[in-house]
């Protein structure tokens, strides 16, 4: 029986060979495949998109809640909401990146800019599409509110990075003309947000 044997052990060499074999030649093609990706072709073309600017957006602000006049529902915490929307005015997409400026000034003097937390993410806006801030203050008249307050009809925007602003109306919940009545430093912003195209 030793013919029978001698042929099982060589057997056996023989197929761990070639499955070492197999082996060193797929991670030789798995290394090569995996080494040379092309980023250019992966990228969406988005993240090449120039930055967003205040006159290329159309802007409107709204307040949540209310009737325009400085008296509301609120919230149940004693503040107030409203909404600032940005709508990409042009064809190609712009990329809103960061919190946009907003300021609500009475006079030279008294004056309230909205503040944001962290480094909210970039957002691509295609042709037509929308990106909306909430934002949350402390209404006149409300308990703990402190005097100083401003009153307004508008408000001064700017987009992320960019120096040139507009002023924009303020508006209540069904468009007509509003006045935003906010007490303390700042209004809290929230991260920006995408919204449905054409709002």
């Amino acid at each position: 029986m030793p013919a029978t044997t001698r042929p099982a052990g060589g057997l056996a060499a023989l197929t761990a060979g070639l499955t070492l074999m197999t082996g060193l030649t797929l991670t030789a093609c798995d290394t090569t495949t995996t080494a040379t990706p092309d980023a250019t072709a992966t990228a969406p073309p988005e993240a090449t998109a120039p930055p967003c600017r205040t006159a290329a957006l159309t802007w409107t602000l709204s307040l949540l809640d209310g009737n325009g006049d400085g008296a509301g529902a609120g919230q149940g915490d004693g503040r107030s909401g409203a909404r600032l929307t940005a709508v990409n005015k042009g064809s190609g997409a712009c990329l809103f990146a960061g919190y946009p400026g907003l300021a609500i000034h009475h006079g030279k003097a008294d004056g309230i800019e909205g503040a944001g937390s962290g480094r909210p993410a970039a957002l691509a806006l295609p042709g037509r599409a929308a990106v909306t801030v909430d934002l949350r203050y402390t209404r006149r008249g409300t308990p703990g509110a402190g005097t100083w307050c401003v009153r307004q009809h508008e408000a001064a925007v700017t987009a992320p990075h960019d120096t040139e602003g507009t002023v924009v109306p303020v508006t209540d919940a069904h468009g007509k003309p509003a006045v935003l009545d906010a007490c303390g430093e700042t209004i809290a912003m929230a991260p920006p947000r995408r919204a449905g195209a054409g709002t």
